[in-house]
């Protein structure tokens, strides 16, 4: 990579469609882990793990009716910044490509940074929940940890995938005659 490509590569990022996909990913990476497996799978809400967490909270178990009030509010508040994520995301990208709206969602580097932003979400939500506050666990019990490490595995497969995908994508017109990555 030559020295002009290494410096342009950041204000690409910050300039193109990479920052809203990337937000975008991280809003519905949220949406997936709190409608999957907090609602379907019902594996853990957001403060299931009180009872054992790293930092003194009260316990709120889902197994009484206060607890899973509490849980259910503090999934809703996770919910609604993942929303905000999501329209933030799209808000920004809407705002940055303003002709071939429809060729941008079929764009590599739209999907490659969706799933680097979904792993940036499991990462740091991974990494702060599960390991640094203990608040919950992706499946608690005897085997916690290692859902715990599979989830962070997987954010850094999604980076990685979404980070190739990404690099061999083409440009998005943004109708002032540049192209944006």
């Amino acid at each position: 990579m030559t020295a002009s490509a290494a410096t342009a590569a950041p204000a690409t990022f910050r300039s193109g469609i990479g920052l809203p996909a990337t937000i975008l990913g991280v809003g519905l990476g949220g949406f997936v882990d709190g409608i999957l497996l907090h609602q379907v799978l019902q594996w853990h809400h957001l403060l299931s793990s009180t009872d054992t967490d790293h930092i003194g909270l009260r316990t709120y178990a889902v197994d009484t009716v206060h607890g899973l009030r509490m849980n259910t509010l503090w999934d809703g508040l996770f919910h609604t910044v993942t929303w905000l994520a999501v329209l933030a995301g799209l808000a920004l990208l809407y705002a940055r490509v303003t002709q071939g709206r429809a060729a941008m969602w079929t764009s590599r580097a739209l999907w490659g940074w969706m799933l680097v932003g979904w792993g940036l979400f499991n990462l740091v939500e991974g990494v702060i929940d599960h390991h640094l506050l203990g608040i919950h666990h992706v499946r608690g019990g005897p085997h916690q940890t290692a859902w715990d490490l599979g989830f962070l595995a997987l954010g850094a497969a999604l980076i990685g995938v979404g980070w190739l995908l990404r690099r061999g994508a083409g440009t998005v017109a943004d109708g002032e005659g540049s192209r944006r990555r």
